[in-house]
């Protein structure tokens, strides 16, 4: 099981990953809306926004109001950070759940 720590430093990860994808070949979607990523062993979560392409104002705490909803593991929140497991697998087989609206989940790839 990751800690807390660890969980941190996977989104902050996660947060530069889509921060950069803004300076390639990819456009930022523009998207502002509220993210909570719940982690179901930790009974622990983090919540923040996403803005114009990037993930901010990440701090501790589960928001169950936010429009994008995540919730996973410690460990495959990490794995999926760390390249070790392919979201549409994680998500497929049920490790990884998204809480959002269909238009945002595209926009959501389209950033990952």
């Amino acid at each position: 099981m990751a800690t807390i720590e660890e969980c941190r430093a996977a989104l902050d990860k996660l947060a530069e990953r889509i921060s950069a994808g803004r300076e390639g070949d990819r456009k930022p979607p523009s998207l502002d809306r509220s993210l909570s990523c719940y982690l179901t062993d930790l009974d622990a979560g983090f919540r923040g926004r996403l803005v114009g392409g990037e993930l901010r104002e990440i701090t501790e705490g589960h928001d169950p109001t936010a429009k994008i909803k995540l919730s996973s593991t410690s460990d495959d929140l990490v794995a999926l950070t760390n390249g070790e497991l392919s979201f549409a697998s994680a998500w497929a087989s049920g490790r990884v759940k998204v809480d959002a609206s269909v238009f945002d989940l595209l926009k959501l790839r389209a950033m990952l």
